[in-house]
């Protein structure tokens, strides 16, 4: 089962198999919110919908923490819209 974690320190959210890592979607911390500006799943992992959990769980944290969301991921772009 693939494990979504947020992990704060590298900004990111990261999907686990076990101990391997198998997607992130990181972001920037900015003056005006956070950005995301990368999302990626190891393509053995495709149409699982991780990238998807990914940049939701970001989308959750940056809602929790009251602080916007914007995105230069073209991907998390489509997700957020």
């Amino acid at each position: 089962m693939i494990e979504v974690r947020y992990e704060k320190e590298k900004n990111r959210s990261a999907a686990y198999d076990g101990d391997k890592l198998v997607g992130e979607c990181d972001y920037e911390v900015g003056p005006d919110g956070w950005t995301v500006f990368h999302t990626e799943t190891d393509p053995a992992y495709g149409g699982q919908g991780i990238a998807r959990r990914l940049v939701m769980s970001v989308a959750g944290r940056a809602a929790e923490a009251g602080v916007r969301l914007g995105s230069t991921c073209s991907y998390a772009t489509k997700v957020l819209g």
